[in-house]
């Protein structure tokens, strides 16, 4: 990917796993390539008020024989995270629901407050 992009965010994790990503989600086949023409490319000019840690980012490791110019490859991955997507707002009503089920009920003489 490319690093001198504004929009490059990358983390290291205590495992030692380095997570690579575009944060405008332009780059299907991260965390090997971005788009060559990509169009939400911008320099990166200035780290002000960033705060960086004392080891560089890890080299990126070496890319599958499956990452190449397929656009199924992405219309796969953006299949992907639309499910994901879907699936978050009942994930969180199911959650919700156990929590309230778990509460505490009060007492009698505790409606009042």
């Amino acid at each position: 990917m490319r690093q001198d992009c504004k929009h490059f965010q990358s983390r290291t994790y205590p495992s030692g796993d380095t997570m690579r990503k575009c944060a405008l989600d332009l780059a299907p086949e991260a965390p090997w390539n971005c788009p060559a023409d990509c169009s939400g490319f911008e320099r990166r000019m200035a780290d002000v008020n960033w705060r960086h840690g004392s080891l560089i980012t890890p080299p990126t490791p070496e890319a599958p024989d499956s990452v190449g110019d397929d656009p199924s490859i992405a219309a796969l991955l953006d299949e992907a995270e639309d499910i994901i997507n879907n699936a978050g707002p009942a994930i969180k009503s199911d959650v919700e629901q156990q929590i309230a089920r778990n509460r505490p009920k009060k007492k009698w003489w505790q409606f009042g407050r």
